[in-house]
Order: structure tokens, then C-alpha cells, then sequence
């Protein structure tokens, strides 16, 4: 394990770069963010995630890449959401209408505290002040990324609140298991009977949709092309929090395989088409974030993403590595 000094925020703030390693994985993390910024398998020479060494990529273009947004991931439509009977407005930042990440205010966007680290974990802590972007309650969060055996990561993320509000986190972390300029050749798989269609502006629509028969059914691994189908889309894979359950499974040409299993409810899959590191090209890599159901309060019968005091949100994901 190392701690090292990674660059200094255009506010000022100080950003630590911390190194874990257990047998044949190592991952690197940044406190801007609660970033994955790197995961390297033994024998492999790139990182399997896509990350900067430079720490004004992660405050530009690459703001969403292996970072944990929260109070809540994806988005608001209408930059809006009822709490209880009431409806609270955040900032639009998409198309002047819609609520994306959180706004401004995401964790992704804060430099974190390192709270403990040891050879294979780290503990990162932030603290959300309440009426933040309109979301109300202070909210402290606990995200620990943890390494065992065999080649895997976990990350377990928690949070509590003084007033009622909304939580759905996730890490938003893009792969491409080759090393290759896009994620051509890759195989997916996702336990998943459902999918929530989009509006043009991306956000569900409302409607809980069959996978059965569309182009969104990958409950049997299949290779993904581009546009076949375009996919920004959440797979639903529950209506109520479970056990820790394999979800997906993204397999690259070179014989590695990722399975992410996750105790949340759903499973967001996104191309890439317009996450551009500098430098390289669209549908380098593939997001994949285990979430709740995007803009829950919006829609009836949507799991709740209430989060009120006296309980604790918790989500635990782990990435398990096989190699051929």
C-alpha cells in the first residue's frame, strides 16, 4: 500500500493517490471523487479501467470517469423530485431542463477524506452539507474498496441523513477489458428480465419494459457493436434490496472476464459514445453502474430512493476477475 500526493484541485484542494495491491490484482484510487482510477491484473500491462495521470482531466472532460457520484446518480427529469408530498427543484444541467450526477454538487466534483488505509482497503469519507443543490439533510458518506482473493474488488458505500432525502449512489467507472482504442470484440451478459426505456434526453420514460424479444435481452452472453443497440439504459434487477448477487458479466477478446455483482437494484450500461478521455476516441470504454432505479420518485412504482433519519443507505458491489 502507498499514499502519494497526486496534484492540487483548481480550488486549492490537495488530492492523494492511494495503492492497493493483493496477489494478482492492484487497483489505485484518488481521493478527488472517490475515484478507481486505475485496476491492473498480473501479466497485463494496461489498466482494465480507463483513468488519467493527470489530475485536470478528472476536474474536465473525464469529471465522470471511475468516480462515485452521489447524493444521486443519473437523472432528475425536469430537475425536480417530490420528497414525501413535497417537491424539491436541484439545478439543471442537462439541456437547461434535467438534472444530471447531482449537478455541482456530486461527490464526484469533492475531494474526500482518506480515513484509513492498510495494504489491501481504504476507507473514504465525505460529508454532504444539507441544501446543497436542494437536497436536503446532512449526509455523511463511507465508501471502502476492498481487495481479497481471488482478483477481486469490492466496494461497499453508506450514508445517513438528518432530514428526509433522496440517495442513490454509484461508482461510474468505464472498462474496456483489451487495452484496445474501443471496446469492439466484447461480450456481455446481464441477468436481467426487464430494462427501463428512455426519452431522448435519457431518462426513463416510465414504462418497465420485457427484455424478451428486444435487442436490450442479454440474459444469454452475446457480442455488442455499436448502435446494436445504443445503450443508456438501466437493467432492472429487483424491486426491493437483496442479497450480494452476480448481475453481469463483460468478457473482453483477450480471454478477460468481469462479473460485477451487486446488491442494488439495477444496473446501468452506458456505450460511451460521448465520454472521450483527452486525446482518444468514443466508445473507448463501457460504463457500468449498479444503481437503483434512475429517477425513482418521478415515477409510480419505481423503488423508493427516499433515505430518511435513523436509517442507513448501504450498497455493496464487487468486479471478480477470470482470465482465460
Amino acid at each position: 500500500m502507498a499514499v502519494t500526493n497526486f496534484g492540487i484541485t483548481t480550488r486549492g484542494d490537495p488530492v492523494l493517490r492511494i495503492d492497493l495491491c493483493n496477489g494478482p490484482l492492484t487497483v489505485s484510487l484518488l481521493t478527488l471523487g472517490a475515484a478507481l482510477q486505475g485496476l491492473w491484473l498480473t501479466g497485463t500491462r494496461y489498466s482494465l479501467t480507463l483513468g488519467s495521470d493527470r489530475l485536470a482531466d478528472y476536474e474536465g472532460d473525464m469529471r465522470h470517469h471511475g468516480v462515485l457520484i452521489a447524493p444521486v446518480v443519473n437523472r432528475f427529469t425536469g430537475a425536480q423530485a417530490p420528497i414525501g408530498r413535497a417537491v424539491h427543484r436541484f439545478e439543471a444541467n442537462q439541456d437547461g431542463a434535467h438534472t444530471l450526477h447531482s449537478r455541482s454538487v456530486g461527490s464526484h466534483l469533492q475531494v474526500w477524506t482518506l480515513a484509513k488505509a492498510a495494504p489491501t482497503s481504504a476507507t473514504l469519507t465525505l460529508t454532504l452539507p444539507d441544501g446543497a443543490g436542494g437536497f436536503p439533510g446532512t449526509r455523511p458518506v463511507t465508501a471502502t474498496f476492498s481487495l481479497s482473493d481471488p482478483a477481486t474488488l469490492r466496494l461497499e458505500i453508506t450514508a445517513t441523513t438528518d432530514k428526509p432525502t433522496l440517495f442513490n449512489a454509484a461508482n461510474h467507472s468505464y472498462w474496456n477489458l483489451d487495452g484496445t482504442p474501443d471496446w469492439s470484440g466484447h461480450s456481455l451478459q446481464i441477468d436481467a428480465d426487464r430494462y427501463l426505456p428512455t426519452t431522448t434526453s435519457f431518462a426513463p420514460t416510465g414504462e418497465v419494459r420485457a427484455t424478451a424479444g428486444t435487442d436490450y435481452d442479454f440474459r444469454t452472453a452475446r457480442q455488442i457493436s455499436r448502435g446494436h443497440p445504443a445503450l443508456d439504459n438501466a437493467f432492472c434487477l429487483s424491486n426491493a434490496p437483496r442479497a450480494l448477487t452476480p448481475a453481469l458479466t463483460l468478457t473482453g477478446q483477450s480471454g478477460i472476464a468481469m462479473t460485477v455483482a451487486t446488491t442494488d437494484l439495477s444496473i446501468q450500461v452506458y456505450d460511451g459514445r460521448h465520454a472521450i478521455r483527452p486525446g482518444q476516441a468514443a466508445y473507448e470504454g463501457i460504463a457500468i453502474e449498479a444503481q437503483n432505479w434512475p429517477d425513482a420518485p418521478n415515477h409510480a412504482g419505481f423503488p423508493s430512493i427516499e433515505l430518511h433519519p435513523g436509517q442507513t443507505y448501504a450498497q455493496t458491489t464487487e468486479w471478480r476477475f477470470t482470465t482465460a
